[in-house]
């Protein structure tokens, strides 16, 4: 897995903004709610980008999920398991203002829920071939088990987040932003803590994950990576994925060892209690990253005190943080749209990012003369520096390597606030080196090992 999900199976699934939309049942409600086709009663701009969404003259299709009044998507989502919103949120939000805006041609978009109660991700994905267009805007903590039937039924992907090595990078998946495959994401973001910002800290770097075997690989991963930067981990340790009633050991145990620099694999709740224990016995590293599991106010609340010594961070996949809306006219968007689609609900760093892949899945479909798979497809393929209207730092989808872009965040005892790690382009810094795994830690699913290419997309 990457960090956006991190620890282990059980635990990942908990850290997960699991998301979804509405229930598969809700379909005919929704779309009685919605503005009829044509309307248009919004703004159908978004930071930069313009026209996303508008009304038109829509005809009957013979392609799955697409008629000439909506256009049906699966969000896939934990939303079962782990109770967590940010997903439905995101696509609740989105498209009621793109329907109210007119919708892609006048066609109303409707997210169905394809809720994997984290193992059923399968069953969702069998499902969603059978009546989805595509999927948009969601992700489920092990991605990767439902990836062969998705592209067994040619059904593209336009997720919020990918999670595990299978899906990462599989063919007919456009993420909007990293990670990217067979790469480590954060050797922007390492090279300033190791190498400028704490340099002191390079040869004395602890490794701390859940005891599963997927964050097993992610620790390799990250030990190769922090090896390849300059860096040396001298620690490394594992919690059992059940919990820890004591972290006091683990702290004695990082203190014992020097340990200046802490990289931590799991849920953020446990990850607050080791902190309040290294804050007990008097001790904190130069910097710890929290990941951005940790990127909001739960973190702060369980950690308490213990923020005011401990150094956290986190990097952001170059998504420019939620604390600096005031300047930044397509984050203070998502917060506006929320306030008036959703005022009860939070909007959160996978918001961010679930919006980022539902504005590229919209500008798609809207340029697509006749709306099909490939068309939408090829032309979310060919953006090279995507921003989603200014809510990220430019991307590039045709490539296959990682941006140099990245945003760093700090936690503090007021708050989350964007760090001091010199941007160079706004909010982002982009100089980040390009690092390739060395070690085997596994291959992206292809639509050849399940017998079908592009050519056989409609």
């Amino acid at each position: 897995m990457r960090r956006l999900l991190i620890g282990s199976v059980t635990v990942v699934a908990v850290l997960l903004a699991g998301c979804s939309t509405r229930s598969d049942t809700d379909t005919d409600a929704a779309q009685n709610a919605t503005p009829a086709a044509g309307a248009s009663t919004a703004s159908a701009d978004f930071g930069t980008l313009k026209d996303v969404c508008g009304p038109g003259t829509a005809k009957a299709s013979t392609v799955q999920g697409v008629t000439d009044k909506k256009i049906q998507v699966g969000v896939m989502s934990d939303v079962g398991f782990t109770k967590k919103s940010e997903f439905v949120d995101a696509a609740e939000v989105f498209t009621k203002w793109c329907n109210d805006a007119g919708g892609i041609d006048g066609r109303q978009l409707e997210p169905v829920t394809r809720d994997t109660r984290l193992m059923e991700v399968r069953q969702r994905v069998l499902e969603a071939c059978k009546s989805d267009f595509a999927l948009v805007g969601g992700g489920a903590a092990l991605d990767s088990l439902g990836v062969q039937d998705r592209l067994k039924c040619l059904l593209p992907n336009f997720p919020g987040q990918s999670s595990q090595i299978g899906a990462i990078g599989s063919d007919l998946q456009l993420i909007a932003s990293q990670p990217t495959a067979g790469y480590f994401s954060y050797a922007g973001y390492y090279t300033w803590l190791l190498k400028e910002k704490y340099p002191d800290s390079a040869q004395k770097v602890g490794i701390i994950s859940g005891d599963a075997p997927v964050t097993k690989v992610m620790s390799a991963q990250f030990k190769e990576a922090i090896a390849g930067l300059g860096g040396t981990v001298g620690y490394s340790d594992l919690y059992p994925t059940a919990g820890v009633s004591d972290w006091t050991p683990y702290a004695q145990s990082i203190k014992n060892k020097g340990v200046k620099g802490l990289v931590f694999l799991g849920d953020f709740a446990s990850l607050a209690k080791l902190e309040q224990a290294l804050t007990n016995i008097d001790y904190a590293p130069d910097w710890i990253d929290a990941n951005s599991n940790a990127y909001g106010p739960a973190f702060q609340q369980l950690a308490g005190t213990a923020l005011a010594e401990q150094h956290n961070y986190a990097e952001l996949f170059a998504t420019a943080p939620l604390e600096s809306a005031s300047g930044n006219p397509a984050t203070q968007q998502v917060i506006d749209l929320f306030k008036k689609y959703a005022p009860d609900k939070q909007v959160t760093y996978p918001v961010l990012r679930a919006f980022s892949a539902w504005l590229l899945f919209a500008t798609s479909a809207r340029d697509c003369a006749e709306l099909t798979r490939t068309c939408v497809y090829d032309n979310a393929a060919k953006q090279t520096a995507w921003t989603a209207g200014g809510l990220q730092a430019p991307f590039d989808l045709s490539s296959k390597e990682p941006t140099k872009c990245y945003s760093v965040v700090e936690a503090t005892a007021k708050g989350w606030q964007p760090a001091d790690f010199k941007p160079d382009q706004g909010a982002y810094r982009c100089d980040a080196p390009v690092y390739k795994y060395r070690g085997k830690y596994g291959e992206p699913a292809t639509l050849a090992s399940v017998g079908k290419s592009l050519s056989d997309l409609t």
